[in-house]
């Protein structure tokens, strides 16, 4: 049952992976690519516009929209009926079209109240370009004949009557002649280049047009606005799918961040006082904050850079490949390839620097904040502003200097390619004084050479970027593969239930992992419910270690700790901790409210069960007092409250949890001698059937313990009743003396 459980938490676990990481990234690649076909497509509207809305007054390709019979008739004998062309074109014939229709027809092509016209039927782009192919040089030479070109009339020598044409001339020759006439004219246009051919073919579709009495300033005016209406579409479409892929990339990141916070959050939750010793709280903090914002910052660059970069920069360069300038994208590119290069070797070591100076920055700023007391009191405050400024200048000088070169680049890059967009206008209007380039065409290229340089630019910001992440990912993955010195077990046994509240240490040493001697050693006693241990001993005997080991702080070097008969390595450590409520040495409230910190032990509390923890830890009279009561404000660190009342409250918090063990960690220190004995006697009638651990320095607090353990550098030099202690251990005996009079003993 557990494990299809498991495996049913697996799969919801993997379907809302896939929800909240994997689909949004393939639906952010698919937006990327839209968007950079928008982007791709901008220049090439704009060059239609230029080249074809107004230098060819809306005339795109050399194939006519209408022919006139005349023109028809003339461009078929040329083409000896080609097929093609023949399968293109419509007859209209004025006769057989109906009122609405002839009106319909003349209102865009007037010429067919005078006569017949030829339609050009819906062909697809691929059919309309190999039309064009077969059609283009009949027409020029057919429009030509038409308009009595001079240089054809010199070159045929033929004199014209006034009211004739070259055109109607030719038509009326026999085969022959009019095929030898043709051929020599064919190549005449067979020797100029293509781009010129095609200029030819535009300007005679436009006489064409002139020919048939269409309007071509509204015509011009048809394509200049229909493109531009595409245009602005396109332009839309990219902009709300660059808003989109935004939102989607900075949603991606930012749950990355949540992820990556829970998970460190949660590890360092795990974290004993040896993993503790291996980062410092500084430390941690950063990569717990400022580390992972690297990575989300990194993470919103790379899904929006990653797939477009690529994307818009093979396309622009597939858009401009046959172009004879397509040589000055090399040299931008490696002129940008130089610059980066060096800029990037000045700025890589100053990135890779940056997390330790702001570790020790973070350190410095804690150490000053967490110690003001003492550096008050020792007069040190231009001490540690100095070392502040220390830390802050170098940190302020990294920043500095990293900015200064991303000041520099930017400029630098502008430079590059508007140098680059000057040699694109030198070299390509030579291009177009030779007719093989177009304005728009110029001016599309240095788009998509903008567009080519900007991907590399891209590219290059997230290589940038990319030291500072990989080491921020590297101090966040050192934290969530730290191994723990204290393990779980993998089969958990349970308490044993009719041993509640029973402790007994069995041979227990314990060394700490840097030390050199053991810290407690061959320490055995058994502490069973309704009873109270005390531990007392010089400084650094090793008591705070001692009952640190209960709740498994640190596991034992040697020996065991049983608690309820169990072995505690061999249960779970929540459900070990459940069992204790612990007060540690100093008192640590949490900021909120009174009723919050006492409500850490144990959710909802009742009106009665406050009153009563409170009231056994001797916290009801000055909780009384407080306007608020228990929904008091707390501040951070229980900074609003006295050291005394802090103790208590914490000493409330362990209470209103209700353990079957107490562990009180020298926590009566800042007690009076009145309240810490009120304190002790209410607690032993509330705790009657609880086992009591207690670590003190004052006699008074422990000589009503039921059993004295005597530590002395780590090893129990006394076990007894205060009475028994006074007369058979010296070292007892010596600090009870060195305390009370020998007649309160």
């Amino acid at each position: 049952m557990k494990k299809n459980k498991n495996i049913k938490e697996k799969k919801i676990k993997k379907k809302n992976k896939i929800i909240t990481f994997i689909l949004p990234v393939i639906a952010i690649i698919a937006l990327l690519v839209i968007q950079a076909f928008c982007d791709l497509e901008l220049p090439e509207y704009t060059a239609s516009i230029i080249n074809n809305g107004i230098q060819q007054n809306g005339i795109d390709c050399a194939v006519p929209e209408v022919l006139t019979e005349e023109l028809y008739n003339a461009i078929m004998r040329i083409t000896d009926k080609d097929k093609i062309i023949k399968n293109s074109y419509k007859l209209l014939e004025k006769e057989k079209l109906s009122k609405d229709d002839l009106k319909e027809v003349s209102s865009k092509y007037p010429v067919i109240k005078k006569e017949n016209i030829y339609i050009l039927q819906n062909l697809k782009d691929e059919e309309k370009y190999v039309l064009e192919e077969k059609i283009i040089k009949p027409l020029i030479i057919t429009m030509m004949l038409k308009n009595n070109n001079e240089s054809l009339k010199s070159m045929l020598m033929i004199n014209l009557q006034e009211d004739n044409s070259l055109l109607n001339f030719l038509m009326v020759l026999d085969e022959t002649t009019f095929d030898n006439i043709i051929t020599a004219v064919n190549e005449r246009l067979n020797n100029l280049d293509d781009s010129i051919i095609k200029q030819y073919g535009v300007i005679s579709v436009k006489d064409l047009y002139t020919l048939v009495n269409i309007d071509m300033n509204k015509y011009q005016m048809n394509y200049i606005i229909s493109n531009g209406i595409k245009m602005l579409i396109v332009a839309g479409i990219g902009m709300l799918v660059a808003i989109l892929v935004g939102y989607l990339a900075s949603k991606v990141a930012a749950r990355i961040s949540y992820v990556l916070r829970d998970k460190v959050v949660k590890k360092i939750m795990s974290f004993n006082q040896t993993e503790f010793k291996t980062f410092s709280l500084s430390s941690l903090i950063t990569r717990a904050t400022n580390d992972i914002e690297q990575v989300k910052h990194f993470f919103i660059m790379m899904l929006r850079t990653v797939v477009f970069a690529p994307i818009i920069g093979i396309g622009a360069f597939i858009k401009v490949y046959d172009n004879p300038l397509n040589w000055l994208i090399a040299v931008a590119l490696i002129s940008i390839l130089i610059l980066l290069s060096v800029l990037f070797s000045l700025s890589m070591p100053k990135f890779k620097s940056m997390q330790k100076l702001l570790d020790k920055l973070n350190l410095v700023s804690r150490e000053i904040i967490t110690g003001m007391p003492v550096i008050r009191t020792f007069g040190t405050e231009r001490y540690e502003e100095k070392r502040f400024d220390k830390a802050n200048l170098k940190l302020t000088k990294t920043n500095l200097f990293i900015n200064r070169l991303m000041g520099i680049m930017m400029p630098s890059m502008m430079l590059v390619m508007n140098i680059i967009s000057i040699l694109i206008v030198w070299y390509g209007s030579k291009e177009i004084d030779l007719g093989t380039l177009q304005i728009g065409t110029l001016l599309a290229f240095i788009s998509y050479t903008m567009q080519i340089i900007m991907s590399f630019l891209m590219i290059s910001m997230l290589s940038i970027m990319l030291p500072r992440a990989i080491v921020s990912i590297k101090r966040i993955k050192e934290v969530l593969k730290m191994e723990l010195s204290i393990k779980e077990t993998i089969e958990p046994k349970e308490f044993n239930k009719d041993k509640k509240g029973i402790i007994e240490f069995k041979n227990v040493s314990f060394k700490y992992p840097d030390a050199d001697e053991a810290m407690l050693k061959n320490i055995s006693f058994k502490a069973t419910p309704g009873t109270t241990t005390a531990f007392i001993g010089s400084t650094g005997s090793g008591k705070s270690t001692l009952v640190n080991l209960v709740p498994r702080f640190f596991d034992v070097t040697e020996g065991e700790i049983l608690v309820d008969g169990v072995n505690i390595k061999d249960v779970r450590i929540k459900d070990l901790r459940d069992k204790i409520g612990y007060v540690p040495q100093k008192g640590f409230l949490f900021s909120g409210t009174i009723t919050s910190n006492l409500e850490l032990g144990k959710d909802n509390l009742t009106e009665e069960e406050l009153k009563t923890s409170a009231k056994v830890s001797e916290s009801l009279e000055f909780i009384n007092k407080k306007e608020g009561k228990f929904e008091s404000e707390i501040s951070q660190g229980g900074s609003n409250v006295s050291g005394g009342q802090r103790q208590r409250l914490s000493i409330a918090r362990a209470i209103a949890k209700n353990p079957d063990i107490y562990i009180f960690d020298d926590s009566f220190s800042a007690l009076d001698f009145k309240t810490d004995a009120s304190l002790r006697k209410k607690l032993k009638k509330y705790a009657s059937e609880a086992t009591i651990l207690i670590v003190a320095q004052r006699i008074s607090t422990i000589m009503n313990a039921d059993n004295i353990i005597v530590l002395n550098e780590g090893e129990c030099v006394g076990s007894g009743t205060h009475k028994e202690l006074m007369k058979n251990c010296e070292i007892y005996k010596e600090i009870a003396l060195s305390q009370l009079k020998e007649d309160e003993l």
